[in-house]
């Protein structure tokens, strides 16, 4: 008996928050000895509460952005035409749109997050190197779009004070910024640091305030510079480059433009397992390609209406801005424009970013951190540690910044939409995804092999695309980087599915869905719908069922 009271305090005394150490919580489907974070547990029935309008919400929030505008626009500033331009950005929108629909089928009728469904795939340790990846990326992108708010920061400014505009520069072109865009940079860190401290289901004003003002004013800017350039002449401009060059760069554009959105194709359980039903996140489908043609065409417009205008296709909508302040009114309509676009900026930095990485790293240390330590971090290292405005520097910075995206991304997109599709026919047993000793074991070798095969001969391009005065690499290995999300996606699919046909993993090929909640009339359906015998809810095995769910 004493021995079994000191077992039990000792339990007690680790469960204890100490320092950085969180309360251990009790989770509705992990085994007690695992460390978890309620944050992770499947979504229960009242918290499902996204209907198709919140996806269509999300994605204006997601899309209607700087570096929305900026990627499509920035393809003709590296030298394609506009018409070059729309195609690319259609196409990429198509396959970002796709997959995003059917890996969001896995959260929406599990109602997992990413970092839990991704168990299935890799398994639980290598699961931890696409959670890393996709986090890392987060954090790429907060400071990418936290540089563009400080850009829409420096207008504002300039709109009220013109003198900021001449601002001594104290910095060295190392910096790779200068004292004015620190200063401006700096202000919008502080402008969207309090929001953190907000739920995010408190800032639904915030994010209504966007939809209201953003149609307007973006439709209002084209205007304007479709106006100043007397005419449409200049859609027709042709591309700067020919032959295979253009053949070349056009396969690069549409790789980076693709890559620019491929986070959400990986993790977007992370926001499906909200879905009221099953079928709510479809409607990601059309809303997706709708929202990124149209924003991205008005860049593209822009950036080719510039090019008549001054000379040089301006790629980014803060700096077109730059042009207004000459009067009184430019000056308003300036200011107006920045804050609609600090506003913009805000949003999809919350939703999209700092969210995203903080679901991704509290699942993997649940004991140390939680959503808004998650949060905190994301603003810490992706704001400052790894200097975005790096990456904002130029139109072929920024080109060269979401080609990198795409060689991990491509591959665990589509892993996730081979495994729960065609593999394992949707029929994951969820409470084993929870399980370190579950059916799912601690890695998948298949994976293994197939992210070594993709990403391996990708680095040398990386290499060179970032730094290219220092790494030179054969022609061959450069148009490979050029397609590497074509590459990546259809490789890795192919690969997975020749070696689950050679090598199945037969404990995992379970006859029932098991899931970690009630099961609803819907799901139920859903399940006879996809031709498999009736799933078993909250866990619960039949004896059938048991053989194959138990852990190896």
């Amino acid at each position: 008996m004493l021995s079994l009271n000191r077992l039990k305090e000792g339990a007690q005394a680790r469960t204890k928050p100490s320092g950085w150490v969180l309360p251990k919580q009790t989770s509705s489907v992990a085994p007690p000895h695992v460390w978890t974070n309620a944050d992770m547990d499947p979504v229960p029935p009242e918290r499902r509460t996204w209907t198709g309008w919140v996806f269509v919400l999300y994605w204006f929030s997601d899309l209607v952005t700087v570096s929305t505008w900026s990627g499509a626009s920035s393809v003709v500033a590296a030298g394609l035409s506009a018409k070059d331009a729309i195609l690319i950005v259609l196409l990429a929108t198509l396959w970002n749109a796709i997959p995003t629909v059917f890996n969001g089928a896995i959260g929406a009728t599990l109602h997992i997050p990413f970092p839990i469904a991704a168990r299935a795939v890799f398994g639980l340790w290598l699961s931890y190197f696409a959670i890393a990846s996709r986090s890392i990326l987060a954090m790429f992108w907060f400071g990418v779009n936290t540089a563009a708010g400080g850009l829409a920061v420096t207008q504002m400014i300039k709109a009220i004070w013109p003198s900021y505009g001449t601002l001594p520069n104290h910095l060295p072109a190392s910096a790779g910024i200068t004292t004015q865009g620190m200063i401006s940079y700096f202000l919008f860190f502080l402008v969207q640091l309090p929001f953190i401290f907000i739920p995010m289901h408190k800032l639904k004003p915030m994010f209504l305030a966007k939809t209201i003002v953003m149609p307007p004013m973006v439709i209002a800017m084209v205007a304007w510079i479709c106006v100043k350039a007397d005419g449409n002449d200049f859609f027709d401009a042709p591309s700067k480059v020919t032959g295979s060059a253009k053949a070349w760069l056009w396969l690069a554009s549409l790789t980076s433009v693709t890559g620019s959105f491929s986070t959400i194709t990986v993790n977007i359980s992370d926001f499906s397992r909200f879905s009221k039903k099953p079928g709510s996140q479809i409607w990601q489908l059309p809303v997706i390609p709708l929202f990124k043609v149209w924003i991205g065409a008005f860049g593209i417009i822009s950036a080719s209406a510039s090019a008549k205008i001054w000379g040089q296709p301006l790629w980014n909508p803060l700096l077109i801005i730059d042009h207004w302040h000459g009067s009184s009114g430019g000056r308003a309509a300036a200011f107006f424009a920045s804050a609609c676009w600090c506003l913009a900026q805000i949003c999809l930095n919350l939703s999209a970013n700092s969210l995203s990485f903080a679901n991704d790293v509290t699942s993997l240390w649940p004991k140390y951190i939680n959503i808004f330590r998650g949060q905190l971090i994301c603003f810490v290292l992706g704001g400052w540690a790894l200097c975005p405005w790096l990456v904002m520097a130029s139109a072929q910075t920024f080109l060269s910044f979401m080609s990198a995206y795409a060689i991990f991304m491509a591959p665990l997109a589509s892993l996730l939409l081979a495994d729960y599709w065609i593999v394992k026919k949707r029929r994951y047993d969820v409470p084993a995804l929870y399980d370190p000793d579950g059916i799912y074991g601690r890695c998948n070798w298949r994976s293994l092999v197939i992210l070594c095969v993709v990403i391996l001969p990708l680095m040398p391009g990386l290499a060179q695309r970032v730094t290219p005065k220092s790494v030179s690499i054969p022609a061959g290995m450069k148009n490979l980087f050029a397609i590497n999300y074509m590459y990546g996606f259809v490789t890795a699919m192919v690969l997975y599915l020749i070696l689950n046909w050679i090598w199945p993993d037969k404990k995992t090929l379970i006859p029932y869905t098991v899931y970690g909640t009630p099961v609803t009339g819907v799901e139920v359906d859903q399940e006879s719908k996809a031709g498999s015998e009736s799933p078993v809810p909250n866990g619960v095995k039949s004896k059938e069922a048991e053989t194959h769910t138990t852990a190896v």
